[in-house]
């Protein structure tokens, strides 16, 4: 009787302690924070950078924040110092002071009364040596979302490289954007830094171009779309074409070569081979205007146009022949068609591709006035 006397009070007592120590547990307290972890984009080099971070009192008692310990001297700190209530939020602000070129990385421990971890929150970005201030320099709109520009080129690439373009925007509406890239082709990627753009904020779009994933030499076009939010759909009007020029490789020729190549010359208005221009003048109230230059080749071989182009809509090109012998030549005609000139986001021009290892590439840029 004894024996099962004491284990019944040692089996209320296991009980009692386990409520107990349930009960204290839901007493104990909780810090949140909504994004631990915030992504501040770029600055310039010793411009001082501040996250705002957004945390919550979870737990069941008032809770005041004992100290903010930042991982190094470089970054300074703000929080609330009386006692924050049950269930309502708070700001803690870390600043760094921007004087280290590159990526940085910075934590900050927060310690509380009652806690017996701190929590930590970090801020990371990029400090730039040569940071642009774009403020007042962002001309195209996208509803309140505005850019500084609106039209991406990834002008002489070859094989192999993976170059990149930065495209800058700015939040001028009056709440927290999300920004994303939508309906990337498989050789783009993009970055958009930070992941949460704050009213009167700016931020960067960083696309990368894989080449080895660009089926075709010369000229090739998309567009990509900038939406304010997740899931937003897509619409001429968050439009930004993007176009790539991949050139052929011709570097490898020896000099022999060099010496049977072909030679591309082009005719005197035209002007200069490395800047070449066909001036169609004024439309004088006409829908379309024509124009045309000479093609000759100078060189010991067939020169080969592989690629004949354009970068904008509202142009007509006709070429003669697309293989012109040695010492033989062609006509290139152009043709403007105005209207449609209006709607072009870049200036008018014609690409060539062609066999001529001196000039493989040549852009020709097409004026007519109104």
């Amino acid at each position: 009787m004894k024996k099962t006397s004491i284990h019944r009070r040692m089996g209320i007592l296991t009980v009692f302690l386990i409520f107990q120590l349930s009960f204290l547990t839901s007493q104990a307290q909780t810090l949140t924070a909504t994004e631990p972890i915030l992504d501040c984009g770029t600055t310039g080099f010793e411009v001082p950078v501040t996250a705002t971070f957004q945390l919550w009192n979870k737990g069941q008692e008032p809770l005041r924040i004992k100290d903010v310990h930042p991982d190094c001297g470089c970054t300074k700190v703000e929080f609330p110092r009386q006692e924050i209530a049950v269930g309502e939020s708070f700001k803690v602000l870390l600043t760094y002071d921007g004087r280290q070129l590159g990526h940085y990385y910075k934590q900050a421990a927060v310690t509380a009364e009652g806690l017996e971890e701190p929590l930590y929150l970090a801020m990371k970005g990029v400090v730039l040596a040569d940071m642009k201030d774009y403020s007042g320099s962002y001309p195209f709109k996208m509803g309140s979302l505005l850019l500084d520009r609106n039209y991406i080129e990834f002008d002489d690439v070859n094989r192999g490289d993976q170059p990149q373009q930065e495209l800058y925007i700015m939040n001028n509406g009056t709440k927290v954007m999300q920004p994303t890239v939508m309906h990337l082709p498989s050789y783009l990627s993009a970055t958009v830094s930070p992941r949460r753009l704050s009213p009167g904020h700016a931020g960067l779009v960083t696309l990368t171009l894989n080449t080895d994933k660009v089926h075709n030499l010369g000229l090739t076009q998309t567009s990509i779309y900038i939406g304010q939010q997740l899931g937003e759909k897509v619409s001429s009007k968050n439009e930004v074409p993007v176009s790539v020029v991949l050139l052929p490789d011709l570097k490898s020729l020896s000099g022999e070569q060099k010496q049977f190549a072909p030679k591309l010359q082009l005719s005197a208005e035209a002007g200069d081979l490395n800047a070449p221009v066909i001036d169609l003048g004024s439309f004088d109230g006409k829908t379309k205007k024509s124009g045309e230059i000479t093609l000759f080749n100078g060189g010991r071989t067939a020169l080969d146009i592989s690629s004949l182009q354009m970068f904008t809509p509202g142009l007509k090109v006709t070429l003669g022949k697309r293989q012109i012998k040695a010492g033989e030549s062609t006509k290139l005609k152009v043709t403007a068609y105005r209207d449609r000139l209006k709607a072009a986001r870049s200036a008018p021009r014609v690409l060539m591709i062609t066999n001529d290892p001196d000039h493989a590439k040549v852009t020709i840029v097409i004026k007519a006035k109104e």
